[in-house]
C-alpha cells in the first residue's frame, strides 16, 4: 500500500526527530535547546517511545510480529539515528529474563516487545522472573483492534473485550492503549510500577494493532520523567525506641536479610554489629554481610544450612529486613520456633506486618537500620554468637569433605564424574578469581549453588529463587551485550535449565556476548529426584535415557567455544580456564554425579509445606505465635 503524498509521512518526522535527539545528546537536552518543539503531532508508536526515552529507557529486547510492526517501524528509524537499540532476540521468555538481568544487574531501564498472542504469553510467563525478584522492566504487546471488526488473528477467541490486559494485570500492572491520548496516563502509572523504590514489578502497555499508526498531538513537556521518590522512615522514635528496647531485652537475637537488602550491605553489617545478632540470609542476598565475617551464618530457610536454620530456629528475637517471607526462606512459616518478638524493617506494609508480635519499622532499609543502630547500646558479651560460630564451623566442615570429594563412580555415565558441590565449588572459585558475575540457574544447581556461594559484596551473584525460573541463567547472560558498562558473567546451568533456553547459543553470538555457561550435567531433575526420595523412597519421571552431547550440540553454532569439562578437578579448572581465555561466549560441559551418595548433594537443613510433609508442618504453623 503506498503512501498517500497529500498526507505527512510519519517516517520522515520521526527520523527528522530522532536525529535532533541524537545530535541535543538526548529528548531532555532537545527540549532545554529549543530544537524539538513542546507540541508534535505523531503516531502512538513513537509517542511511546519518546515517552518511555523521556524516562531514561532506550534499550529494547524484541521479537517482532504482526502484532507489533508499526512499533517496530519507529525503533528501526531511531536505530539507525542512534537514539535507541532493539536486540533482536529468538524466544520470548530468554528476552524476558534478559531484560529482568539487564535492570536487576546493571540497573538500566528497559524494554521487551512482542507481538500478539502466542509471543505475548511467552513473554508474560517470563516476566514471572522480575516480578517475583522485585525488578522492573517495560512489557510492551500487541493486542487486538479497538474497532471489534472480528477476531484479530492471536487474540483470545472469546466474545470479551480486553482480555489480554486482564491477563497482564493479573501478572503486575497493565494498561491497554485503546486511546492514543492515553499515552501520558499510561507511562504515568508504568514509570512509578518499574521504579517503585520497595516493590518494582513489570508493567504491561498494550497496543491494539490500530492505535499503533493512529495520530495524535502529543505535548512532549507533559510526558512523565522517572520518579524521584524521598528515602522514608518512620516520622518519631516510638517505633524505635520499642524496637531498641526489645533488642536490649533479647540474648539471642538473629537478622533475616531478605533479598530486599541487596545494596544495603553497610547498613546491615552497622545493625548487626550493634545488635549482636547473627545474620541469617536468604538465597537472593548472599554477600550482605562478607562472608568470613563471624556473624555471618549463611542461608537459612527449607534448603537452608546448619548454621543459618540453627540461628533461626534458636533465636528469641528476631529482626526481618526487606523479606517476603517466602516459604523457601522461613520454613513455610515455622522457621523461627523460639522467637518471642518481631522487628521487621520494609518498605511495604503488608511484608513489615507479616508476623504477628511485630514492632514495623516502613521505610528505607539504609536509613532505618542505621537510625536503630544509633539508638543500641553495646552489644553483651554472651554465649550467643559462640554457639552461632561453633556452627557456623560446622557447616563449613561438612561442605569441605564434600568439596574434596574424589569423583564418584555414577551409573548412568558409567564412570566416575565429579560430585555436583566439587563441581560448582570449583567453578565459583574460579568466578571469584576472574571478577566474573555469577548467574544460577532454577533447579539442584541453584539449591547447591546459593548454599556454596562465598561473597563479600551483593551483586556478585545472582540466584533467581523468586520464580525459580529454569533457563533464566544462560538467558541473562545476554543482558552484558547491551549494558553500559559489561561485566564478565557465568552462568550455571543444570542439563533441564539449559535446555529450556539454548537460544542463548545464537543470541549471545550474534550480540556479542562475552561470557561462559556452564553445564552441569546429571542427566537427569536432580532436585526433584531428592524431594521425591526424601518424602517417599522412589523416583517418579524424573530422568530419561536419552543422552546429549552437549560439547557438540555448542560447538554446531559458529563463534561458540565449546569446551569439555572432564571428570576431575584438574580437568574442570584447565577446561575454565580454556574457556575464560575465548574473546566471546564459551561453554563448558561437566558431568557430574547423581546417586545414593550423600556427598553429591549438601542436603537440606529446614522444613517446607510440600507433599506428605505438610501435615507435620502445618500442624507446628497452627500452633505458632508468630
Amino acid at each position: 500500500m503506498m503512501l498517500d503524498p497529500n498526507k505527512p509521512d510519519p517516517r520522515a518526522e520521526a527520523r527528522a526527530r530522532a536525529r535532533i535527539i541524537a545530535k541535543a545528546g538526548g529528548l531532555s537536552a532537545a527540549m532545554a535547546n529549543g530544537s524539538l518543539p513542546k507540541l508534535i503531532d505523531c503516531t502512538l508508536s513513537e509517542a511511546l517511545v519518546l515517552g518511555l526515552l523521556k524516562q531514561g529507557v532506550a534499550k529494547y529486547f524484541a521479537i517482532f510480529g504482526h502484532g507489533s510492526t508499526d512499533l517496530g517501524d519507529v525503533l528501526r528509524v531511531y536505530e539507525e539515528e542512534g537514539v535507541t537499540r532493539t536486540v533482536n532476540c529468538r524466544n520470548e521468555v530468554e528476552m524476558a529474563h534478559a531484560a529482568t538481568a539487564l535492570r536487576w544487574q546493571y540497573g538500566e531501564g528497559c524494554a521487551v516487545v512482542t507481538s500478539i498472542g502466542p509471543g505475548a504469553l511467552q513473554a508474560m510467563a517470563g516476566s514471572l522472573a522480575a516480578a517475583s525478584n522485585g525488578v522492573g522492566v517495560y512489557h510492551i504487546y500487541g493486542d487486538e483492534t479497538t474497532f471489534g471488526e472480528g477476531y484479530n488473528m492471536q487474540q483470545v477467541p472469546k466474545e470479551e473485550q480486553s482480555l489480554f490486559g486482564r491477563m497482564t494485570a493479573a501478572m503486575g500492572q497493565s494498561y491497554v492503549l485503546h486511546t492514543p491520548e492515553a499515552i501520558r496516563d499510561a507511562l504515568r502509572r508504568g514509570a512509578l510500577c518499574v521504579n517503585h523504590p520497595y516493590r518494582a514489578g513489570p508493567f504491561f502497555l498494550l497496543l491494539p494493532l490500530n492505535t499503533q499508526p493512529a495520530r495524535l498531538t502529543l505535548n512532549l513537556a507533559a510526558l512523565p520523567a522517572t520518579p524521584e521518590l524521598p528515602k522514608l522512615a518512620p516520622a518519631d522514635d516510638s517505633s524505635l525506641d520499642q524496637a531498641a528496647a526489645l533488642i536490649g531485652k533479647a540474648s539471642r537475637i538473629a537478622i533475616k536479610a531478605g533479598g530486599g537488602t541487596r545494596g544495603h550491605d553497610a547498613a546491615v553489617r552497622r545493625l548487626a554489629e550493634a545488635s549482636g545478632a547473627a545474620v541469617v540470609l536468604s538465597p537472593g542476598s548472599t554477600g550482605v554481610l562478607p562472608d568470613t565475617h563471624p556473624q555471618n551464618m549463611h542461608v537459612g530457610g527449607s534448603k537452608g544450612s546448619i548454621s543459618g536454620n540453627y540461628a533461626m530456629a534458636e533465636a528469641d528475637l528476631l529482626i526481618v529486613i526487606g523479606s517476603r517471607a517466602v516459604c523457601q526462606a522461613d520454613c513455610s512459616g515455622i522457621g523461627y520456633k523460639k522467637a518471642q518478638a518481631v522487628i521487621n524493617i520494609n518498605g511495604d506494609l503488608a511484608d513489615a506486618l507479616h508476623y504477628n508480635k511485630t514492632v514495623a519499622l516502613t521505610g528505607d532499609i539504609s536509613v532505618v537500620a542505621e537510625r536503630l543502630a544509633q539508638k543500641l547500646s553495646p552489644p553483651k558479651a554472651g554465649d550467643w554468637l559462640a554457639a552461632c560460630a561453633a556452627k557456623k564451623q560446622e557447616w563449613a566442615d561438612y561442605k569441605q569433605a564434600r568439596y574434596s570429594c574424589p569423583p564418584l563412580a555414577d551409573a548412568v555415565w558409567g564412570r566416575p564424574v565429579l560430585p555436583q558441590p566439587a563441581a560448582i565449588k570449583i567453578v565459583a572459585d574460579f568466578a571469584k578469581s576472574v571478577g566474573a558475575a555469577k548467574f544460577f540457574d532454577a533447579g539442584d544447581v541453584q539449591a547447591n549453588g546459593f548454599q556454596i556461594v562465598e561473597d563479600d559484596r551483593t551483586g556478585d551473584t545472582y540466584t533467581e529463587t523468586g520464580a525459580s525460573y529454569m533457563g533464566f541463567a544462560a538467558s541473562a547472560l545476554l543482558a552484558s551485550a547491551v549494558a553500559e558498562t559489561p561485566r564478565y558473567g557465568i552462568a550455571f546451568s543444570g542439563d533441564g535449565s539449559f535446555m529450556m533456553n539454548p537460544q542463548i547459543l545464537i543470541d549471545a553470538v550474534e550480540h556479542g556476548v562475552r561470557g561462559m555457561l556452564v553445564i552441569f550435567d546429571n542427566r537427569r531433575m536432580a532436585a526433584i529426584t531428592g524431594l521425591q526420595h526424601a518424602q517417599y523412597n522412589t523416583e517418579f519421571k524424573t530422568n530419561d535415557a536419552v543422552a546429549v552431547d552437549y560439547r557438540q550440540l555448542a560447538a554446531a553454532v559458529t563463534g561458540v567455544k565449546a569446551v569439555f569439562g572432564g571428570d576431575d578437578a584438574d580437568a574442570l579448572r584447565a577446561a575454565l580456564k580454556e574457556a575464560r581465555a575465548y574473546d566471546g561466549f564459551s561453554v563448558v560441559h561437566v558431568p557430574v554425579y547423581s546417586g545414593p551418595d550423600e556427598r553429591g548433594g549438601l542436603g537440606a537443613w529446614g522444613q517446607w509445606n510440600v507433599g506428605n510433609w505438610c501435615e507435620d508442618v502445618q500442624g507446628e504453623w497452627v500452633r505458632q505465635d508468630l
